[in-house]
């Protein structure tokens, strides 16, 4: 029996698409994409990407709020949720991946604030120079993310930093072993490792059941590629009004990740830090993600909207 992907109820269960359609990736890969909310131009877009071993129901929160007046288009990471796996992963794969799904949703030219969440903001940081991005990139939101070390900055093992809890760090993060099935003990290792103490019950429920549904070969797969990260230069072409949102109690990503992507951004709009939360940020403070996308979607696609609808009343 296949153990559940998601929760069934509540603010977490994810939102029936209003369709949905699989792109093809420049290498061949398929990707399960999900448009939401009116399906038509005059409703302001947003994209969102997850992070690693989660999928389109991680953003069941800011979907179900969202939808109700804009264009929200979210997908599987390949080999996550629907996406079938595939034999390439890296960096430049998932910057293909997010270019494809960005020319196949979005009309020529058409802006949309684009969200993404831990590997989710990584794929951002790798697809920043790439063509589609740069003519669909109205603004950023990166969420509990990093550029590189991401290792050696963990504190998931708590010792003092250093050769050994990096060693560990690593083997743990990027262990072949199965997680089994969602028990009272496995909700317990997964909110220590990725959310704040203060987590509520259902919280941790629904990241569980996200976690536990990636195949252990993907995320085996896709723990040696974050192992190996270096997206600094990403960062420093990520030339979008972006802003940054972190947990203070994050291990996984701590804030230091943060302050050296608002500190190297060209054009940082704002660093949140979010007192006590961890790593899942969009499921532990679903009002505040969604409100951020909200404010750079007024000022950074709708006020462009209202600015060619004047110049073209002019002329």
């Amino acid at each position: 029996m296949s153990r559940p992907t998601h929760v069934p109820l509540g603010a977490y269960a994810p939102v029936a698409p209003t369709r949905e359609l699989t792109v093809v990736s420049a290498d061949g890969a398929r990707l399960h994409v999900e448009v939401h909310g009116p399906d038509d131009a005059a409703a302001p877009a947003v994209v969102l990407a997850h992070g690693w071993t989660c999928s389109t129901a991680f953003w069941a929160a800011q979907i179900r709020d969202l939808a109700a007046d804009h264009r929200v288009i979210a997908y599987d990471q390949r080999g996550h949720g629907r996406s079938p796996a595939s034999s390439a992963c890296g960096t430049d794969a998932l910057a293909d991946d997010l270019e494809a799904v960005l020319a196949a949703t979005l009309a020529p030219g058409e802006k949309a604030v684009i969200a993404g969440h831990s590997m989710g903001g990584m794929t951002v940081m790798a697809a920043s120079s790439r063509p589609a991005f740069l003519q669909h990139a109205a603004a950023v939101l990166l969420c509990s993310t990093g550029s590189s070390r991401l290792v050696a900055e963990s504190t998931v093992v708590p010792i003092p930093a250093g050769p050994l809890r990096t060693w560990l760090t690593r083997h743990i993060l990027g262990s072949r072993a199965p997680l089994g099935p969602v028990t009272p003990l496995a909700r317990r290792i997964l909110k220590y490792a990725t959310m704040g103490a203060g987590s509520a019950p259902h919280m941790v429920e629904a990241c569980a059941r996200i976690v536990h549904a990636c195949p252990r070969r993907v995320r085996h797969t896709w723990s040696k590629v974050l192992d190996l990260l270096d997206l600094d230069h990403g960062v420093r072409e990520l030339r979008v009004p972006t802003a940054v949102v972190a947990g203070t109690a994050d291990r996984l990503t701590p804030p230091v990740h943060a302050r050296a992507l608002a500190a190297a951004l060209p054009e940082c709009v704002g660093l949140t830090e979010l007192p006590g939360l961890g790593h899942m940020t969009p499921v532990e403070a679903p009002e505040l993600v969604t409100g951020k996308i909200r404010e750079l979607v007024t000022t950074y696609v709708r006020a462009d909207a209202g600015s060619e609808a004047r110049i073209k009343e002019g002329a």
